[in-house]
């Protein structure tokens, strides 16, 4: 009867192990796929990027040095390899992009430009795609970091050998400031 005690009790333990394991495997691969989600909205923005500097090259022909700094900042931002140097980089190109924006308001041509504002919207959908991303991926990389320092799945995760994921963050710290709205009517 002991015996049997004992083996129910070892097959317990091991099926917790196998749960436990897959539950943290299964939370690592919504991880990795809420980095593609952001991935994907990061490439539709980086594409749209070029057509819309090629679009107001030729009206903002004082603007060049911000034009280039917005190409460049894209350049830098593809290129960014892990969580930490995305965040940074794009953050760079956030701030660029505003800046951009930010001149246009002073070309009127610009802004009655079809082409422009269409640029214009389609990247600001995907601006707030590429947020919705960024809060999905850091809500799973939560919860899987979390699994992975709970007693007792921290002795399975370290186990086999499971790696904290990297939250997304802001590191601009031009993003953190407060946008500052004027409704007031004048001209």
């Amino acid at each position: 009867m002991g015996m049997f005690l004992v083996l129910g009790l070892l097959a317990a333990v091991a099926i917790w192990v196998v749960a436990k394991y897959n539950s943290l495997v299964t939370l690592r691969n919504q991880v990795e796929n809420g980095w593609k989600q952001i991935d994907v909205q990061l490439k539709r923005r980086h594409d749209l990027i070029p057509n819309l500097v090629d679009t107001v090259k030729g009206y903002m022909e004082f603007e060049q040095d911000t034009l280039r700094q917005v190409i460049e900042a894209r350049n830098a931002a593809v290129s960014a390899r892990g969580v930490a140097d995305a965040a940074a980089r794009e953050g760079e190109l956030t701030g660029v992009l505003t800046k951009l924006f930010a001149l246009m308001e002073n070309y009127p041509n610009l802004k009655a430009n079809e082409n422009v504002k269409q640029l214009q919207e389609e990247l600001t959908g995907t601006e707030n795609k590429v947020g919705f991303a960024r809060q999905f991926y850091n809500d799973i990389s939560m919860r899987f970091n979390i699994a992975q320092e709970v007693f007792p799945g921290n002795l399975i995760a370290s186990m086999f050998s499971f790696k904290r994921a990297e939250l997304f963050a802001v590191t601009n710290e031009a993003e953190r400031a407060v946008p500052r709205v004027d409704l007031s009517l004048r001209k």
